[in-house]
């Protein structure tokens, strides 16, 4: 059976190049459905399946309308809801197998919008002028594998003919090859990691996996988080093990690793059993010291992580922050569906007695803030280890499995909360 890939772009500015890529892949006896979601010209070198004005269309207007005024703004808007409801249809319809678009900015927005509603494992393909830029706004939560077009993707040059064969291959060699088989008898609980708790989350994969479950990690860099939440928000999880809780700190901060302020709240909208742990809320990351804001290159205790990631210790202010962040998150659970560990020898690998970043008073910050906040359902248990310390991560995987099995976690506090 013949595979197709659907190829996406606007043809009266691109068709030279869509062609080529075209019959390139076509040559590896893979099928193409062309696309065209251009604007102001008609297709040129290139006859499109499903034309522009089917795409106008179904983004709520027509083409004449948009050319006669003409606002870029509207046509951009129209032609990505347009086209993101054709993609989406032809692929709950089985149509298609693959994506690939090629485009400059504007067309790499509307074009990977449509990509973005297409689920993980799906090949997406953008070949793009800005694909070397920061592309999170284009890739989003999803697996679109960016290529840098180089020169402009204007007609068929030295270069450009080497990078859409690349890009051909590619999306010929991802449609063809044959899917794994997935276990989906095992439930799946997402757990987020940082490299100062990978010890700790290593050890919490283990036991889980042996009690039946598949653990997938997330790297809190910000996307990582966005990713999680995405995956739980889509009802995709059973559980959350969110031991690394690092990216409020960005958050608070304005650090580079920020996930948003609704972090951690899919998880509680879906009702789903919940460890909450500050996991690393010690550190706030930015790039070189260079880069970090004025306010923060004097006078805060910075830890050089690698040449390109500058750690900050988070103080009293930005830890109460967080513990508010955090007491509210666990607010939104329902009874029994969440529970709050704390780490009372610290939050990570740093912030350890005797370590660069100890600082019993901040950490002390966010927990009582927690306990002042959380509502009588949120059960508190503390811990008198630090967060990699084999004490500390038993006792979470024991809660967080008490909840899976329907039983009741109670609170367990060493201290009584003090006032913040």
């Amino acid at each position: 059976m013949n595979k197709t890939v659907l190829l996406v772009g606007a043809m009266d500015t691109k068709g030279e190049d869509f062609a080529h890529v075209k019959h390139l892949i076509e040559q590896q006896d893979v099928k193409t459905l062309v696309v065209d979601f251009g604007v102001l010209g008609e297709p040129a070198g290139i006859k499109p399946d499903i034309p522009n004005s089917e795409v106008a269309k179904a983004g709520g207007s027509d083409i004449k309308t948009m050319r006669a005024e003409q606002k870029k703004d509207f046509c951009m808007e129209t032609m990505t809801k347009g086209l993101t409801k054709i993609v989406r249809k032809l692929y709950d319809d089985g149509k298609i197998n693959g994506v690939l678009g090629m485009a400059g900015s504007g067309g790499t927005s509307i074009a990977t919008a449509a990509m973005r509603s297409l689920p993980v494992g799906f090949p997406k393909i953008m070949v793009s002028t800005v694909a070397s830029e920061d592309v999170s706004a284009y890739v989003g939560t999803k697996d679109i594998t960016m290529f840098p077009s180089i020169t402009d993707v204007a007609g068929l040059n030295r270069i450009s003919r080497l990078i859409y064969s690349n890009a051909a291959g590619a999306i010929v060699g991802a449609v063809k090859q044959k899917a794994p088989k997935i276990d989906a008898s095992r439930p799946l609980i997402t757990a987020s990691m940082f490299g100062n708790t990978t010890k700790a989350v290593d050890r919490a994969k283990g036991q889980l996996e042996k009690e039946g479950y598949e653990v997938l990690v997330f790297h809190s860099t910000g996307t990582g988080g966005k990713v999680m939440e995405g995956l739980t928000d889509d009802g995709l999880v059973n559980a959350s093990y969110d031991l690394t809780t690092t990216e409020l700190a960005d958050c608070v901060c304005g650090g580079v690793m920020d996930a948003g302020p609704t972090r951690m709240m899919a998880a509680a909208k879906k009702g789903i059993p919940t460890i909450l742990v500050p996991g690393c809320v010690d550190m706030a990351n930015f790039w070189g010291v260079e880069t970090m804001p004025a306010k923060y290159q004097q006078g805060r205790k910075l830890y050089k992580w690698n040449p390109n990631v500058t750690l900050m210790r988070t103080n009293i202010e930005e830890n109460i922050k967080m513990g508010e962040m955090i007491a509210n998150a666990a607010n939104a659970h329902k009874a029994g569906t969440v529970a709050i560990l704390l780490p009372m020898k610290g939050v990570s690998m740093l912030d350890s007695p005797g370590g660069e970043f100890w600082d019993e008073k901040a950490d002390l910050a966010c927990y009582n803030t927690i306990k002042k906040l959380a509502k009588s359902h949120v059960p508190i248990i503390e811990v008198d280890a630090n967060i990699n310390e084999p004490e500390f991560v038993d006792k979470t995987v024991e809660t967080l499995l008490t909840m899976l099995k329907g039983k009741k976690v109670q609170s367990e506090l060493l201290h009584a909360a003090a006032a913040v």
